[in-house]
């Protein structure tokens, strides 16, 4: 009677011990999914926090959405920044982690971020910076702008809990877009987007970099482009001449990059003379630090919306 009393008691004491464990594990798993969020982003699945209070921001137009969101991040890449972020860039709370092609790895790390947002710029450094903290690609789809520019607006309300903020500031812009839709489908004028540097051209088109005035705006391009990588379709003056298109968007790199301005002079040569958009006045150079710099967020989507139809009254 002995053994078996033992026995029993052994037995009890082990079945206790599981119940124990297994109720103690359960509000542990809910606490961690209650905290984290899975994100699907173009460079795998990564774990991040809920409502981040520490957030370095590389990509621009990602902090633009934060600002816009009422979230101030910890770390910016101060250099390039464009004007109209001027608050955020001269805020001694927010720490320089370099520029948006070169980060500052030692100075995010001092940060101990609990969150990095990058981009395109920053895509080959994406081990590195993950290994400080988990990383979140955030870039635009250049093929599907409008669907994935929203949607990235939407994803980091979500990571910050302002979902119902994002929702009426995207619903506001969309009212925006289209009425602009709606002006330049009825405009027959085709359109050329160039990059000027340092006397070359390079042209982009649809589901380019710089295709928001095709894709997102349905302004008619005047020709079909198939080189759709960072740095557009180099052009000839004579090609430029010979499409003649009705409107030119010219944005000079020099300006963006080195803050130094092309020489007029130099832009409009004899051939781009002989094109429509000359002859009638419809050669618009847009802001480099909007259009080269930015782009992709809530600030800059809307302020090219206005650039661009500002330029048509």
């Amino acid at each position: 009677m002995n053994k078996i009393f033992k026995s029993t008691l052994v037995l009890t004491c082990l079945l206790f011990a599981l119940i124990q464990t297994g109720c103690n594990s359960n509000p542990k798993q809910e606490q961690v999914s209650e905290e984290q969020l899975e994100i699907e982003h173009k460079l795998g699945p990564t774990m991040v926090p809920k409502n981040p209070s520490r957030i370095v921001v590389l990509d621009i137009g990602a902090l633009e959405t934060l600002k816009e969101l009422g979230v101030t991040p910890i770390g910016i890449p101060k250099k390039y920044m464009p004007e109209y972020l001027d608050d955020l860039k001269n805020n001694p709370d927010i720490a320089d982690v370099g520029s948006v092609i070169e980060p500052n790895f030692e100075g995010i790390n001092a940060l101990s971020p609990d969150l990095i947002l990058m981009s395109t710029r920053q895509e080959r450094f994406y081990d590195e910076l993950n290994d400080i903290a988990p990383a979140i690609f955030i870039g635009t789809d250049n093929k599907d702008y409008l669907p994935s520019f929203k949607h990235n607006v939407m994803l980091l309300a979500k990571i910050v809990d302002k979902e119902h903020v994002a929702e009426e500031k995207l619903h506001k812009l969309e009212e925006k877009i289209k009425v602009a839709q709606k002006e330049f489908e009825g405009d027959p004028g085709k359109a050329l987007f160039l990059i000027y540097n340092n006397g070359k051209f390079s042209a982009f088109g649809k589901g380019s970099r710089f295709g928001f005035i095709h894709d997102v705006l349905h302004i008619k391009p005047v020709m079909e482009l198939k080189d759709e990588s960072v740095h557009g379709q180099r052009v000839s003056n004579e090609l430029i001449a010979n499409a003649n298109p009705d409107y030119l968007f010219i944005v000079d790199r020099n300006a963006a990059v080195v803050g130094k301005k092309a020489n007029l002079s130099e832009v409009e040569n004899l051939l781009v003379k002989q094109t429509n958009a000359f002859k009638n006045g419809k050669i618009f150079y847009l802001d480099p630090d909007l259009w080269f710099i930015s782009g992709g967020g809530l600030t800059s989507v809307d302020l090219m919306v206005d650039d661009i139809v500002e330029r048509f009254k």
